[in-house]
């Protein structure tokens, strides 16, 4: 065969190789999916995860894959964790006694893969829980009403003078009125401080006016806050709680309050519950709770 003709050859074959690659990696990923992952080690502020490798679906032309930890969002929205090259991973800085939905995703320069499928992992305990009861059947009406309880799951007594447990919520509409209350508490009212904190979110004036007051949200703009719980007093020996802590939060006018988009509220149900939402602080340090995941 003459060489012109040969080269020719050659050129084409390629061209086809190129294509159906090409067309292989138009019909899916051009990466296979990795595998789901396993947890390896559990402790309170971290969890070592591993998973089957990914691998390209058209071999000969693979760059490095980057393997991204997940906590899946919603769809197209997740929460970033970590990345490595290799099939393992340890992750640190995670809230104790916290349920995590966990995925991976592969990347590499030309290509991408499918996210795995979720794991679901509680981390271990830090040095004290959160327990839940809501008394409020109607998430619609002008109160907020539960029950906290704390226990300490550590190993050597727990100062509860120390600790600061914070109650996520939104308030719609901008209004930012509330009268935190104590109806009821084993350890006694007088032992508790509430601390209603609110967050403004960026914004400004509408119409594009200009202000020197702070910037405010537009009108109808949820506010993102908190109720804080700390102590005067007290001590917690390994496994004991405080007690049931009965608690009701109401606004000045006594207007409707809609806690369904509360980040701390969970439906009432009717037994106590871990409620890994509301989150736990001993001098500063996350020992329980995540409202992130």
């Amino acid at each position: 065969m003459p060489a012109r003709r040969v080269t020719a050859t050659i050129a084409l074959a390629a061209l086809a190789s190129l294509l159906a690659v090409n067309a292989a990696r138009a019909d899916g990923p051009a990466i296979s999916t990795p595998g789901t992952p396993v947890v390896v080690a559990n402790e309170p502020h971290q969890l070592t995860l591993s998973w089957a490798p990914s691998t390209w679906v058209e071999p000969g032309s693979e760059q490095p894959i980057n393997y991204e930890v997940q906590v899946p969002l919603g769809p197209n929205t997740y929460r970033f964790l970590g990345s490595t090259t290799d099939t393992t991973i340890t992750l640190t800085d995670l809230a104790p006694g916290t349920t995590y939905q966990i995925a991976i995703a592969a990347r590499a320069l030309g290509g991408y893969s499918d996210t795995s499928p979720t794991t679901t992992v509680r981390t271990a305990s830090g040095r004290a829980t959160v327990s839940y009861l809501n008394l409020d059947w109607s998430p619609t009406n002008n109160q907020i009403q539960h029950l906290l309880k704390l226990t300490n799951t550590g190993t050597e007594p727990l100062d509860l003078s120390t600790v600061q447990v914070r109650y996520h919520l939104r308030f719609e509409g901008g209004n930012t009125s509330l009268v935190p209350n104590c109806d009821w508490a084993a350890l006694g009212c007088d032992r508790i401080r509430q601390t209603v904190q609110f967050f403004i979110p960026p914004g400004g004036p509408p119409g594009g006016m200009t202000t020197t007051a702070p910037p405010y949200p537009a009108p109808g703009t949820p506010v993102p806050g908190w109720v804080e719980l700390t102590f005067t007093d007290g001590t917690l020996a390994p496994g004991q709680s405080t007690g049931p802590i009965q608690l009701r939060h109401h606004r000045h006018s006594w207007s409707t309050i809609d806690e369904r988009d509360d980040p701390s509220w969970l439906a009432a149900t009717g037994r106590w519950t871990e409620n890994d939402r509301i989150t736990l602080d001993v001098d500063g340090v996350r020992q329980f709770g995540d409202t992130n995941t």
